[in-house]
């Protein structure tokens, strides 16, 4: 994989994730007690052996570059390659803000890389999958253009790109569908393509008025190339709504699930912070829950995911929510089906509550 370079494109429509996104990218997001929405991807590529990576920054990218730093935690902080940031274009023109200006203004820094092939990946999807494999099958099909697709469980709403194959793996189809039923083909937004095609996707279709991607160089020009599409059978998450973040989040609670993300041949690195243990006090009560270190628990904490710092003191009972970093539950409050950003302060007594599918959402730095 020494040929191939990855490009994480960090440019994600946060409008359905704006309660935690106004500060920050939507791949920034926190995940799963200690993680980010971006260690998923990035994680995958450095597993794969893929020693180069180019992150395309968004627009806000403080909290990114925050995260990532040098590159180290992924063994990317090298005297060759490593990771590269790429940052996000301006232009004028409102019409012509998204993310394909991006790719096009670093294709000079593209081009001169040293590796054959360029993989590119979104930041909003978890999984954990091995890229080899998608090389070993662009290479043995003859693609022009190889992509990564699962198998919808369940009818999805939002944007998504929808792939039709025959038995081959070649696409007969690809479209950007709003809905789509349980058991159709779905795009985990993974491209992998020599770097000339690359280069050219991009540079004719913005300069023809491009904008989008996955739009304008995969759906627009899938009858110029030979493309193919492989699957991928392990779990996925698309994180683009409050629902599927918090869904997502509860499918960490399942056994099943973290052993397959987290357990297997691959880790998921992150950025590491040292913290103390957790502290469960006299009163604790955790059941089916993550508890991250630095946290302090002396109430009652169910089916719940808790990130680092969070002190939830005594009489506080919550289940089924999200708390992130350093937020304070005082005495006696109760929450379920809630989302905490950090830095939250939950007043002694307080009770919050929202529902499975509407969990009630605390913004950050906020006090109820």
């Amino acid at each position: 994989m020494k040929r191939v370079m990855g490009i994480i494109n960090l440019q994600n429509d946060n409008a359905k994730l704006t309660e935690i996104t106004d500060h920050r990218a939507a791949e920034s997001i926190p995940f799963a007690g200690r993680f980010r929405m971006i260690d998923f991807s990035l994680s995958c590529m450095v597993n794969s052996g893929i020693i180069s990576v180019g992150v395309l920054l968004p627009d806000e990218s403080r909290s990114i570059l925050d995260h990532l730093r040098s590159g180290k935690d992924w063994d990317l902080a090298r005297r060759r390659d490593g990771m590269y940031y790429l940052p996000s274009a301006k232009v004028e023109k409102e019409d012509r803000q998204g993310d394909l200006k991006n790719f096009y203004y670093n294709l000079d820094f593209i081009e001169n890389t040293t590796q054959q092939y360029i993989l590119v990946t979104g930041g909003s999807f978890v999984y954990n999958m091995d890229f080899n494999n998608l090389l070993d099958f662009h290479i043995k099909s003859g693609a022009d253009v190889s992509m990564v697709y699962y198998t919808a469980k369940d009818d999805l709403k939002g944007a998504n790109g929808v792939i039709s194959t025959d038995d081959s793996g070649k696409v007969t189809d690809v479209a950007e569908k709003s809905e789509v039923p349980a058991g159709a083909k779905v795009s985990l937004s993974v491209y992998l393509m020599e770097k000339s095609i690359f280069a050219d996707l991009v540079r004719d279709s913005y300069e023809h008025g491009g904008k989008d991607f996955f739009i304008d160089c995969i759906v627009r020009r899938s009858g110029d190339y030979k493309m193919y599409a492989c699957e991928h059978t392990g779990y996925v998450a698309h994180i683009d709504s409050m629902a599927a973040y918090y869904k997502s989040n509860m499918d960490m609670l399942n056994p099943s699930v973290w052993e397959e993300l987290y357990m297997g041949k691959h880790a998921v690195y992150t950025k590491v912070k040292d913290e103390v243990p957790v502290q469960y006090k006299a009163d604790a009560k955790v059941k089916n829950s993550l508890i991250a270190n630095g946290c302090i628990v002396d109430g009652e904490v169910e089916n719940s995911i808790l990130f680092r710092g969070v002190h939830v003191k005594k009489g506080v009972r919550i289940k089924d929510c999200i708390i992130m970093q350093k937020c304070e539950l005082k005495e006696g409050a109760r929450l379920e089906n809630v989302i905490c950003d950090k830095n939250v302060v939950i007043s002694q007594g307080k009770w919050l509550k929202g529902s499975p599918n509407y969990p009630y959402i605390v913004t950050k730095n906020t006090t109820i």
